[in-house]
């Protein structure tokens, strides 16, 4: 499974790509919990005092939104998929 980390995500992780194991059937929280389980510093940076993902942190599966569904971190996953995590983007 393969992440793209952007801006302060990037530098708490150390790289813009991570690749993280998943096991077949898995889904975007298991690639999510296996992205924190290699790269803790990661959790405070995503994840608030109720271990939920900021709001203002956005996660992207193969480019789309998985939340604007009703299986958010439920969605399957396949080995080759791509996901992104992006912090809060400000400027002009």
């Amino acid at each position: 499974m393969h992440w793209r980390l952007f801006a302060t995500l990037a530098e708490a992780a150390g790289d813009t790509e991570v690749e993280v194991n998943v096991e077949s059937g898995g889904t975007v929280g298991d690639a999510f919990d296996a992205l924190l389980a290699a790269h803790p510093a990661l959790e405070d940076e995503v994840l608030d005092d109720d271990g939920d993902l900021y709001e203002h942190v956005r996660l992207l599966h193969e480019g789309q939104d998985p939340f604007s569904a009703a299986e958010g971190f439920d969605t399957a996953v396949e080995a080759d998929d791509e996901l992104a995590l992006f912090p809060p983007v400000s400027g002009g």
